[in-house]
């Protein structure tokens, strides 16, 4: 019988064993992944690393830089970089870590105050980051749509997120109580405020009244259409008055829609048919009424538009679409879209009636150009201030917010009139002259710690297409479409001059002007170095 073969014992080589006498070229030692670029983990170089463990260096700002523009950039960083916060010594409530329920709340209702008020998205998420900062919540990640404001917090990469919610159901325009939200806002990341007096001021300024009342504002909003028929042309104190007069009973008819609960769409349809009204008996009676001429008539509603217009929403809605926010900023626009086709409803169905009961309304008006400096520079700066009334401005932003809008008539004049200016497109001029107004309103902002929004939107006033708007629904009312399309062309294209130049004004404003070196300086400057990294 055979006996299998032993098997033969083993040398410790395999078929991949080099030959005897074979030196095969020493292996290069591997590196860390983890590895600092340029160390060496032996004594041979090591491959370096591609990301070093202390991340990628991030973008960071002096520590003069006000808390809007340190929150800006870090919230456009991806949430894994931004730097911790530290957390203020001097707080009760952070011995025992930051409450993040609470934190979460009032951060939700700050925003919900700045959203209502009128401030962009990419500032209502800054200003929610900041708070939620100042607390001590560091991995927070704000978001900001049109109606709705979230936030998550999530305290490691184990934990589970903590997230809530908050729903914007109504938008008052308060310039007053939104100042005193910026300044609640510098207190909290300035570490002045302990939670609990955070929300006790926050209580407080929910609470606060308007700081006009209702007859203050109705008149407000007839000398705002009274000053604008007088920039377009108007003449006389008869205008003048007729003009308020129609302004005056499209707010108090807005007020009674607004009473009765309709949507706004139907309360900018009540708003615009006074002043068309006005406009109309002035083109049908005016042979009897001394000093009053067509051109007057067109003048009155064009007055009545300019306090109408939704010139704050088509900002915000730029301004929203410019820094990333496209669903909010495409609501934004509907939302304009929407007043402006309520305020065109309403003008046109006066001057369809006017028109087929013999008014004589001229859409070649039009052509004719009005060139009166003096009156027109005095009449911007009322027009602006009335604005400013109209959005419940402080009493100390009323005369640099008029000083304001007359500087951004001038320059408008300057490039577009004939007369005085070098005969610039009305396009191009109002971009220039609103990107000017941007710049002083992000300046003034910056040296009072406070929103641009009160320095800008009223600026702008003597800028909004009031007359291209009229005469583009009298060409379609008259049959002259050509005519009337062009007309709301250019309407849509100065709208959106004013606001893209707005918004350029203020970023050019944030990249090379700093804050001034004052008093006040040295807590600000101490306080931003609680954030690691600016």
């Amino acid at each position: 019988m055979a006996h299998p073969e032993e098997p033969e014992q083993s040398t410790g080589g395999s078929e991949f064993t080099p030959p005897l006498g074979v030196e095969l070229p020493r292996p290069e030692p591997q590196g860390s992944a983890f590895a600092r670029p340029g160390t060496r983990t032996s004594p041979q170089l090591a491959h370096p690393a591609f990301t070093p463990p202390e991340g990628v260096p991030i973008v960071s700002l002096s520590k003069e830089a006000p808390w809007p523009d340190r929150m800006r950039t870090m919230l456009r960083m991806p949430v894994g970089e931004r730097p911790a916060p530290e957390q203020p010594a001097r707080r009760p409530e952070a011995e025992g870590g930051p409450p993040v329920p609470r934190v979460l709340d009032l951060t939700l209702r700050i925003g919900e105050l700045l959203l209502a008020g009128g401030e962009g998205a990419e500032d209502v998420e800054a200003a929610m980051l900041g708070v939620a900062h100042a607390y001590g919540l560091g991995r927070v990640e704000p978001t900001v749509t049109f109606t709705l404001l979230g936030i998550s917090y999530q305290p490691s990469l184990v934990d589970a997120p903590v997230t809530a919610n908050r729903t914007v159901r109504r938008r008052a325009t308060d310039y007053t109580r939104l100042a005193a939200v910026f300044r609640l806002i510098n207190d909290i990341t300035a570490a002045d405020l302990t939670l609990e007096d955070a929300y006790r001021r926050l209580a407080e300024i929910r609470r606060n009244r308007h700081p006009y009342p209702g007859w203050l504002l109705t008149a407000a909003a007839g000398l705002l259409a009274g000053a604008a028929s007088m920039l377009v042309g108007g003449g006389g104190p008869l205008v003048f008055a007729i003009a308020a007069l129609g302004a005056m009973l499209g707010d108090r008819l807005a007020w009674l829609c607004a009473g009765r609960g309709l949507p706004e769409f139907y309360q900018f349809v009540a708003a615009a048919m006074p002043a068309a009204v006005m406009g109309v008996l002035i083109a049908r009676f005016g042979q009897h009424l001394p000093g009053t001429s067509t051109l007057q008539a067109s003048a009155v509603i064009t007055g009545g538009l300019f306090a109408l217009i939704p010139g704050r929403a088509l900002v915000a809605a730029v301004q929203d679409g410019l820094t990333g926010f496209y669903i909010t900023a495409s609501a934004r626009l509907l939302e304009v879209m929407y007043l402006f086709t309520g305020i065109v409803v309403g003008v046109t169905l006066i001057l369809y009636a006017g028109v087929s009961l013999g008014a004589e309304l001229d859409p070649d008006q039009v052509l004719r150009t009005y060139e009166n400096p003096p009156v027109q520079l005095v009449a911007s700066m009322v027009l602006s201030l009335a604005f400013a009334v109209l959005l419940q401005c402080e009493r100390s932003v009323l005369v640099i917010a008029a000083l304001n809008g007359g500087v951004a008539w001038t320059v408008y004049a300057a490039l577009h009139q004939e007369k005085i200016g070098i005969g610039m497109s009305p396009v191009a001029a109002t971009a220039v002259a609103a990107g000017l107004v941007g710049l002083f309103g992000q300046v003034l902002s910056r040296y009072r710690y406070a929103s641009a929004l009160p320095y800008v939107t009223a600026a702008i006033g003597p800028l909004l297409p009031g007359s291209a708007t009229y005469f583009g629904l009298l060409g379609l009312t008259r049959g002259h479409l050509d005519q009337g399309f062009a007309s709301l062309t250019k309407a849509a294209a100065l709208a959106l001059a004013v606001a893209i130049g707005v918004n350029l004004g203020g970023e050019v404003a944030r990249l090379f002007i700093t804050l001034p070196r004052g008093a006040d300086q040295a807590r600000r400057r101490a306080a931003a170095k609680r954030t690691r990294g600016f």
